[in-house]
C-alpha cells in the first residue's frame, strides 16, 4: 500500500508485510479470502483472476503494479500468465517481502520491486508499460489527477489501466464512521463522477465501471471474524489496542459496504 498508518491510527501495512509468513496471519487469510495471495484488502483470486482477463495481458506483456503491497499478487500474475511485473510501492517491509519471495519463486528475472512514492512522478520512461493497474491505493494518493496523468505517461498507447476504488460516497456518512474508515493511513473520498471525470481529463477512454461493493463487504465480515477466531496470537503480535482498532476498522468497512453508503467501484480504462 502507498501510505502508511497516520499518527495515532492503526498499523495494518507494517505487521501484514513484516510478518507475512506468520502462521496466525496465514490462517486468517486462508480463511478471508479461500486462496492465500498474500492479500491484505479486498480481492479474491477469482477477482484478480478476471482482472487479467481484463487488462488482455500475455506472456509479452509488461505490467506495472502501482501500490503492490507484499508483492504476492504481483507475482501471482507473472506466474498464472508468464509476464513480466514492475511492482512499486512506498511501504519498506512490502517491498523487502516482494523481493525475497520473486527469488524463492524463481521469477526474479521477471519480477522487480522498488521502493517508491505512488503520489511523485514515477521513475519510468514514457509508454515503459503495457498495462497498469492499481488495487484499493488510489485512495491513498494526495494529489489523484496528477497520478492518472503518470499512469497515462507510462502506459503506451492503446495500453489498458484498472484501478479500484472502495471509497466512493454513495450514500450518508458520519464523521465517526469516515475517521474510523481512515484510521488505517491517509484517505481521499471521492463522490460518485469523479473518478470518471478525472480519466476523461487525464487522456484516457473509459471501457467499464463495474460495482464490486458487494465483494468488499462479504472480505471485510470474513476477515474481522477470521482475525476474532485468532484473537490470542494475534494481541501478541500487534498488541491489543492495534487488534481492537483493527476490527472497528473491519466492521466499519463491513457496515458502509453492506448498506452502500461507502461504496467501490472498479475502472477498466485505455490509453488513446
Amino acid at each position: 500500500m502507498t501510505e502508511s498508518k497516520e499518527k495515532g491510527g492503526v498499523n495494518l501495512y507494517d505487521n501484514a508485510y513484516g510478518k507475512l509468513e506468520e502462521s496466525a496471519l496465514k490462517r486468517v487469510r486462508e480463511e478471508t479470502y479461500g486462496d492465500d495471495l498474500g492479500q491484505s484488502g479486498w480481492t479474491t483470486r477469482d477477482e484478480y483472476e478476471r482482472f487479467f482477463t481484463l487488462l488482455k495481458l500475455t506472456e509479452r506483456s509488461h505490467v506495472l503494479d502501482v501500490a503492490c503491497g507484499s508483492g504476492n499478487p504481483t507475482l501471482f500474475m507473472a506466474q498464472t500468465i508468464g509476464c513480466r511485473v514492475t511492482g512499486m510501492d512506498i511501504n519498506r517491509n512490502g517491498i523487502a517481502a516482494a523481493r525475497k519471495l520473486s527469488e524463492e519463486r524463481g521469477l526474479a528475472s521477471r519480477a522487480t520491486f522498488l521502493e517508491a512514492d505512488a503520489s511523485s512522478r514515477l521513475p519510468f520512461e514514457d509508454e515503459a508499460f503495457d498495462s497498469v493497474i492499481c488495487i484499493d491505493a488510489i485512495i491513498h494518493l494526495q494529489d489523484r489527477p496528477a497520478a492518472l496523468r503518470e499512469w497515462t505517461r507510462v502506459l503506451r498507447t492503446g495500453g489498458r489501466l484498472l484501478f479500484t476504488d472502495p471509497t466512493v460516497v454513495t450514500g450518508l456518512v458520519s464523521y465517526s464512521e469516515l475517521t474510523v474508515r481512515s484510521s488505517i493511513g491517509y484517505y481521499v473520498f471521492a463522490p460518485p463522477g469523479e473518478n470518471e471525470k478525472l480519466i476523461n481529463t487525464a487522456g484516457l477512454e473509459l471501457l467499464s465501471r463495474e460495482d464490486s461493493t458487494p465483494n468488499m463487504s462479504r472480505v471485510s465480515e470474513r476477515w474481522r471474524d477470521a482475525r476474532s477466531r485468532h484473537r490470542q496470537e494475534l494481541v501478541g503480535m500487534e498488541g491489543e489496542a492495534n487488534f481492537d482498532g483493527l476490527q472497528r476498522f473491519l466492521s466499519t468497512v463491513h457496515a458502509l459496504a453492506k448498506e452502500q453508503r461507502l461504496s467501490r467501484f472498479q475502472f477498466l480504462c485505455k490509453k488513446q
